[in-house]
């Protein structure tokens, strides 16, 4: 049996994410692709993670 565990639940969601990643990657002065170090795409994943958590809490605080 094979599980997805990256499977996007919000249509669209890929393409946002994908964006995302480039126009952090843009703001931090990092070229993504294979010829950049795998420390620096992680940079980039890193600071993805940051943002969406913080919109997460931002959306929960509303909700309260």
């Amino acid at each position: 049996m094979s599980r997805s565990y990256n499977k996007m639940v919000v249509p669209g969601a890929k393409e946002v994410l994908e964006n995302m990643k480039y126009e952090i990657a843009r703001e931090m002065g990092i070229k993504l692709g294979a010829e950049t170090t795998a420390r620096l795409n992680g940079t980039v994943g890193g600071e993805m993670t940051r943002r969406l958590v913080r919109l997460g809490e931002q959306q929960l605080k509303g909700n309260k």
